[in-house]
């Protein structure tokens, strides 16, 4: 099990979102999880802007981990996006995003987001995830995929041991 399992909910995950821009996914998961959560999507858009402003969330391998805190919250979001067309992240290889997995954190949960990030990264440094992710046919094949990854079954894992 994996920390992803705990905090992605099935109807977080958009494949094939037809967007030009990072400003574009913030709106669309601030909707859904205004939808879904009863968060205003405003307070949403502006968490995940305020991190993007200190530098990008752009990993690198089409693949961006835009993460946020909110103020007064209570639980940590979670969403993954699947683009329809490559989008310009700032990356540090210059590459456009296609995967983004987006974290909103409570305001005081540092330690929790750094174990979240810390998974996040090791999950997607998988060329197997990645490309698996890219042909995913339906989100819950996605969610099936993000929340049953195991950091024990990785390749980097098993050299290792």
């Amino acid at each position: 099990m994996n920390l992803i399992s705990k905090l992605l909910k099935p109807e977080a995950v958009l494949l094939d979102l037809d967007v030009g821009s990072k400003k574009r996914v913030f709106e669309q998961v601030g909707i859904l999880f205004e939808n879904h959560r009863q968060i205003a999507r405003a307070q949403i858009y502006d968490s995940l802007f305020a991190r993007e402003k200190l530098g990008s969330t752009g990993l690198g391998h089409g693949i961006a981990i835009p993460h946020g805190r909110l103020k007064h919250g209570r639980e940590t979001l979670a969403a993954f996006v699947r683009t329809l067309e490559p989008i310009p992240f700032d990356a540090p290889d210059g590459n456009p995003v296609r995967l983004i997995f987006l974290v909103l954190v409570p305001e005081h949960a540092t330690e929790m987001h750094l174990l979240i990030l810390s998974e996040l990264a090791q999950m997607f440094s998988e060329k197997s995830v990645r490309d698996d992710l890219i042909t995913c046919a339906d989100p819950s094949s996605a969610y099936r995929l993000l929340t049953e990854w195991s950091p024990y079954a990785s390749p980097v894992r098993r050299a290792a041991i």
